[in-house]
């Protein structure tokens, strides 16, 4: 019964933990952990591909494209940068919802691309980077004679 209790499983008094499970799987990503107090911004992300591409797009609305950086390196892809919050000097905030400050997302890539190729568009608040299929991993079509 002590098990399925979360609280006694974090004071150790069971071995491991079974949502380090779950935290191991989202450290790939650099989210924070689903199970903790974290609650740094991380833009919204979609990731789609073609037998040709893989499309990354990123939400990142009120940035300047000047203030996010790309990095491809060992087949991850980061993403990082700033929001920075603009205040008035004499404003008293009653409520603040939006999120500001730095933001770092990696995606490990599913295939070797072609890094000279790689291609990053920003329009209206979305970061679209195309990574294109490295030859060597393009799917080939074989005919049966």
């Amino acid at each position: 019964m002590n098990i399925l209790l979360p609280t006694l499983r974090r004071r150790g008094m069971v071995g491991r933990p079974a949502w380090d499970i779950f935290d191991r799987f989202f450290e790939d990503f650099r989210w924070p952990s689903v199970f903790t107090e974290e609650t740094a911004w991380m833009p919204p992300f979609d990731v789609s591909e073609t037998d040709d591409v893989l499309i990354v797009k990123l939400e990142v609305p009120g940035m300047d494209k000047k203030d996010i950086n790309i990095n491809l390196s060992e087949g991850m892809l980061t993403v990082t940068g700033e929001r920075k919050q603009e205040k008035e000097e004499h404003e008293t905030y009653h409520c603040t919802e939006r999120y500001y400050g730095t933001f770092s997302r990696s995606i490990c890539l599913p295939f070797e691309v072609n890094a000279d190729k790689v291609d990053a568009s920003f329009k209206d608040g979305v970061l679209k980077i195309t990574l294109p299929r490295s030859e060597a991993v393009k799917p080939k079509k074989i005919e049966v004679h």
